[in-house]
């Protein structure tokens, strides 16, 4: 009799595992109807579909590569973007007009200009847009670019600086929105479709960088009478366009505002959500619950305060995070830049942080942080088009989630945030496999379901 066999790949804090496979395991019959510590997978129950997993490619990521040699330049991508030899990101995020991570403010038209007819990327085309078409080119077919704008050209706003918050000037409305559809059609003739958009980032916040503020109801009446409109007309329905992009903890308010304006709503695909406030998972299951057909996508998180190297908190927290998501109805995740310098930069305001991957621009050298392996649990194995299966588990000490790729095998991620050693028995369809977690460790299961 042929036993189905588990795959079973682990990091580890205390060994020298990183997304390393172990030895296989196998089921076997349940004879005995075992009750303890049980994870069962139900792979018959099925909810969310997968779209992608990803990270961002900003000016200070494509910066810094470009600072490194041709070898490590690839490297960081092949690692983020290939298949096979990466973790398989598919979701690539970057900013229209500057960002924090950029080498400082500017916008594509910066002097006033209702027209837009100055409206020009070039400086995109320095860095930026070169190593976003190398993810591409790497990722292949499921590839999926988005853009969010952290904020229009300063004299559209009410306090005539791309920085420190600020609106949007009602007069610069209609302008404004033919600026998404400007910036869609010039990254499409350098060959790099753009899937879907955010109509701001982090709508909330008043930041020293770039930034602006919307209310709820400023953004669903920009949506609705002026961007959603604005795409329709120049045939661009097809973008997936997505509100808010800030912290859970706001996500359901934020929803119910745009989605019960049936007008609004028929534009807009999904809410975008951030991590910087705390958990919230339940907000993303209110949204769910209450609108069904709209999608839930992390568009953004990272370790704050600088690069912190060795941290082993950092991958933990995201895996954390991203199982929460993940149980709670997202389809779609992308983490912040995917590669920064040993300072956590280049940021123009000083808004350092950390990334998977910190690249030493003196010694040309790479250096994986936990996080990026402990990403790679999930986005290297869950893969587009996979769905979310149902599952039980014995304790709180383990945290999980479990998915059915498109080819039949069920992927089940299992996190141990604890000091302890644990076991588990996997129980799918009447057979059972023990299994033992090392404290502080992920793992990755894979099995074809029965």
């Amino acid at each position: 009799m042929n036993h189905r066999k588990i795959r079973l790949i682990q990091t580890s804090q205390n060994t020298g595992d990183r997304l390393t496979e172990q030895a296989p395991l196998y089921f076997q019959k349940d004879e005995k109807g075992v009750e303890n510590q049980l994870l069962q997978v139900y792979d018959d129950l099925t909810y969310q579909k997968i779209v992608g997993f990803g990270g961002a490619i900003t000016e200070a990521s494509a910066v810094t590569a470009a600072k490194l040699g041709e070898a490590n330049q690839k490297k960081i991508i092949d690692a983020y973007f290939d298949a096979d030899n990466g973790i398989g990101y598919t979701l690539c995020r970057t900013h229209i007009n500057s960002c924090d991570f950029s080498l400082g403010n500017y916008a594509y038209v910066e002097e006033e200009d209702p027209s837009l007819s100055s409206f020009d990327i070039s400086r995109d085309k320095e860095t930026l847009i070169p190593y976003i078409q190398q993810a591409a080119a790497t990722a292949g077919e499921d590839f999926l670019l988005y853009a969010s704008p952290w904020s229009p050209p300063a004299w559209m706003k009410t306090n005539g600086e791309m920085n420190n918050g600020g609106k949007l000037k009602p007069e610069y409305r209609e302008a404004w929105a033919q600026y998404y559809v400007k910036f869609i059609q010039a990254y499409e003739a350098e060959g790099l479709p753009v899937w879907g958009l955010t109509v701001q980032n982090e709508a909330k916040a008043v930041q020293i960088w770039d930034s602006c503020i919307y209310s709820a109801e400023e953004e669903r009446d920009f949506v609705r009478d002026y961007l959603g409109p604005a795409l329709e007309a120049a045939d661009l329905s097809r973008i997936r366009l997505m509100i808010w992009d800030h912290n859970k903890e706001r996500v359901y308010d934020r929803a119910k505002t745009a989605f019960l304006d049936e007008v609004a709503a028929k534009y807009i695909w999904g809410i975008g959500f951030h991590w910087y406030s705390g958990d919230h998972f339940e907000a993303l299951s209110a949204v769910h619950d209450r609108f069904p057909d709209k999608q839930l996508v992390f568009t953004e998180g990272c370790h704050e305060g600088g690069v912190q190297l060795g941290s082993w908190k950092s991958g933990e927290r995201y895996a954390h995070d991203i199982i929460g998501n993940l149980n709670n109805w997202m389809s779609g995740w992308t983490d912040w830049n995917i590669v920064l310098d040993e300072q956590g930069g280049p940021n123009h305001v000083g808004n350092f942080c950390d990334a998977p991957i910190i690249a030493d621009t003196q010694t040309d050298s790479l250096t994986y942080q936990s996080s990026y392996y402990y990403i790679g649990h999930f986005s290297k194995y869950i893969r587009p088009g996979a769905v979310r299966i149902g599952y039980s588990k014995y304790t709180d000490k383990l945290e999980i989630t479990a998915f059915k790729n498109t080819d039949g095998t069920a992927v089940i991620v299992v996190l141990n945030r604890t000091d302890e050693e644990l076991p588990y028995i996997v129980s799918n369809n009447d057979e059972l496999a023990e299994a033992v977690i090392p404290a502080h460790s992920i793992q990755t299961l894979l099995f074809p379901c029965s």
